[in-house]
């Protein structure tokens, strides 16, 4: 579990015990926290723009590459502090993963994947007669 996950779980939790609370003026508060939290947490998730490096994309990127101001989701400053806000503990943060890149889609780029081999060989016995050129060898 990474700490999006982490802040996650605690939000739908705060959620849950709003629900069941009988002071409705309260309740609206964490309910309208809630809707704030998971604003931020919709905006600093993890970029698939970098396939090599689990960055945040609410964090944007800097210079003429655009590389990311956040390299690891983990690293980001709005979730540590919503994280802060929930009552992360130093023990808690240390005990959780750190997210992985995005996988990337094995059939996109330059690189051509094979799904079918020929079993027998090929031959050109089978083309019609009209489509065969003058140097025609079968």
């Amino acid at each position: 579990m990474d700490l999006h996950t982490w802040i996650t779980q605690q939000v739908d939790e705060v959620e849950r015990l709003a629900e069941l609370d009988e002071y409705p003026p309260f309740s609206e508060v964490m309910r309208r926290r809630c809707e704030a939290d998971r604003r931020i947490l919709a905006r600093h998730r993890l970029d698939t723009n970098f396939p090599h490096e689990p960055a945040c994309y609410g964090c944007g990127t800097y210079g003429d590459v655009e590389l990311p101001n956040t390299d690891n989701l983990n690293d980001c400053p709005e979730l540590l502090d919503l994280a802060h806000a929930h009552g992360i503990t130093p023990d808690v943060l240390a005990g959780l993963g750190r997210p992985q890149p995005p996988e990337r889609d094995r059939n996109s780029g330059y690189t051509m994947r094979v799904t079918h081999w020929p079993t027998s060989a090929i031959t050109t016995s089978d083309v019609p007669e009209a489509l065969r050129g003058p140097r025609w060898k079968p």
